[in-house]
């Protein structure tokens, strides 16, 4: 599980992008395409066009981090957006993390029969 501090916001781009970009090139999105700056204290992901690949950028104390991940079989889901990018939480960013899929802000609505125990 991901301990983020709760005034981390984590920003992930719609669009996919060159997974070649490295520190330089993924902070020149940021500052370009989603108009913030890398040392702000934010995390802003990225994921390639066939979406099995993912970066994260971030700034620690000492400076810039990047984390990649590639998944071996499935893709890594985003939500559809008109935005440059979608704010998501830790929560969303772990579910994002194992491939799975989520929707961004819309809770899952859980209907139960009235009779019937959940296991």
């Amino acid at each position: 599980m991901l301990m983020l501090p709760p005034s981390v916001r984590i920003w992930a781009a719609v669009e996919s992008v060159d997974m070649r970009r490295g520190f330089d090139g993924l902070s020149a999105l940021v500052r370009e395409t989603l108009g913030a700056d890398v040392a702000g204290g934010d995390l802003f992901v990225f994921r390639n066009r066939q979406g099995d690949k993912l970066k994260i950028i971030f700034a620690s104390r000492q400076g810039l981090c990047l984390f990649a991940k590639r998944l071996e079989k499935g893709a890594f889901h985003f939500p559809d957006a008109d935005t440059a990018a979608l704010e998501i939480d830790a929560a969303q960013l772990a579910v994002l993390l194992e491939g799975l899929e989520f929707a961004a802000r819309k809770p899952m609505a859980v209907r139960v029969r009235p009779g019937v125990a959940l296991r």
